[in-house]
């Protein structure tokens, strides 16, 4: 056992020359795919986990995870040195982890201080109306805010209901994905172009097409199937003495949730110098911007009445939940995003090679698939970045005679975070909150199994049609 421990960063490292190098000096083309095996241990724990010993995974998956985040990092260092190792992490937590965390606590506490009061009855015709809404708003302030501000009356205009697990899966298609695709404010991947000199409104003016397309049938698709599914139920709408009109409450968190969206923006806008944070090189408007959401935070906090959180259905499990489980994530995918970046120089060099035809062209469906598919369970962000450098990375080049290319490119990004519960941070969180609210989702594949049946025919059409 102790002979396979330490033999197996030898097999890991590819090549083994490689290693000798200085720790910062390692990158893609020093892994193999095996390096890939701890993060796929992250999902099927996910996925299995909670299927066949629930009890188990429920009081400790923070552990679990942990655990597999150590069994990357220790034969890490025992193959490229204990600096490296460290390097990586630190690399992870400050210019990944930490930012991403932060505005998702910001997103998450100030979107659950949004209550909209009134009478909401969750008939087919006022569901679609919420989806719709919600795809709308995720654009303007982002997919992560918008499943915030409406997940929770969406669960409460259909509490009455029996059959509601398919209005939460068709939930986090549209308003937790694929609404986000307009602007650099709806997807972290947009975001990401658009600070690679990607202009505002490009993906408005041409993702408009592709995105009014998967919108208009998944809505269609989701009101035939509430209807049938509310005709076999025939439920019983809740009695209320009187119907009362719809308004919000908590409005202070709707002005610290723009206040949210113009932080992001302004570091986008507005590059400032680097220091050092654990040895680790950080534009000091990231470090104001992340100063900025927990200021931000505590004020909805303060602010905010208890009893309106409360009316709201609104704890902090599922932010805890989203905490520890992506930590973990985001570090035993690193080795496969730096694999992804080798590009042709790395171990996944083959599939890199599928992007172009034997001319040097780039093909605008490989692109959407390859990065739809990636993004179904890396990080989309990363992701997107990835295949934008394959692509030139030209952002002058990508947004006129490459156009077709980088819409294929951020679609894919974007859309296709929906085919898993971690393809984009939303889901996940989405599922956490209706669980906690005592309404059961489909599991890990289960939920994949749903994405297969309704996401993977739609998008082999946007691929005829656009790509």
């Amino acid at each position: 056992m102790r002979l396979a421990v330490f033999a197996l960063p030898l097999l890991l490292a590819a090549p083994p020359a490689l290693g000798s190098e200085a720790a910062t000096a390692v990158d893609g083309r020093a892994l193999s795919l095996l390096w890939g095996l701890p993060f796929l241990g992250v999902l099927l724990s996910i996925a299995l986990m909670p299927l066949i010993a629930g009890r188990i995974w429920h009081h400790h998956y923070g552990k679990i995870a942990a655990g597999w985040a150590v069994l990357f990092l220790a034969p890490y260092a025992l193959a490229f040195g204990p600096e490296a190792a460290w390097e990586e992490f630190t690399h992870v937590l400050v210019q990944e982890y930490l930012p991403f965390i932060a505005l998702l606590l910001a997103l998450y506490t100030t979107g659950g201080g949004v209550l909209l009061r009134g009478t909401l009855v969750g008939t087919p015709a006022a569901n679609t109306a919420l989806l719709a809404a919600g795809t709308a708003l995720a654009s303007v302030m982002g997919t992560t805010g918008a499943s915030m501000v409406l997940i929770r009356p969406v669960l409460r205009a259909n509490a009455f209901r029996r059959r509601k697990t398919h209005t939460f899966v068709f939930f986090i298609f549209l308003v937790s994905n694929i609404g986000g695709s307009l602007t650099p404010l709806g997807d972290p991947p947009l975001y990401l172009g658009f600070l690679k000199g990607v202009s505002f409104f490009w993906p408005t003016t041409h993702l408009f097409a592709e995105f009014l397309f998967c919108t208009v049938v998944l809505l269609a698709l989701y009101y035939v199937l509430d209807h049938v599914a509310w005709a076999r139920e025939r439920p019983a709408p809740p009695e209320t003495t009187a119907r009362e009109g719809l308004r919000i409450e908590g409005r202070v968190n709707l002005v610290l949730l723009g206040a949210v969206l113009a932080v992001v923006l302004g570091m986008g806008f507005a590059p400032m110098r680097e220091v050092s944070v654990l040895g680790q090189p950080v534009g000091l408007e990231r470090l104001l911007g992340m100063a900025a959401f927990l200021v931000i935070t505590l004020l909805s906090v303060r602010l905010t009445p208890a009893a309106l959180r409360e009316a709201n259905g609104f704890a902090w499990g599922a932010m805890a939940e989203v905490a520890k489980l992506f930590a973990a994530i985001f570090v035993t995918m690193a080795p496969v995003i730096a694999i992804l970046r080798a590009g042709r120089e790395g171990a996944a060099a083959s599939l890199v090679a599928l992007t172009s035809t034997a001319e040097g062209q780039p093909i605008p469906a490989v692109y959407f698939w390859l990065t739809g598919a990636l993004s179904s369970f890396l990080d989309n962000a990363p992701t997107y970045l990835v295949f934008f450098n394959l692509a030139g990375g030209d952002p002058g080049h990508l947004m006129t005679q490459g156009a077709l290319t980088l819409a294929a490119i951020s679609c894919g990004a974007v859309f296709m975070g929906a085919n898993s519960y971690i393809g984009n941070a939303p889901n996940f969180m989405v599922k956490a909150i209706v669980e906690e609210q005592g309404v059961r989702m489909p599991s890990f594949f289960g939920y994949c199994a749903w994405a297969a049946a309704v996401l993977i025919p739609l998008f082999v059409l946007v691929t005829l049609l656009f790509f």
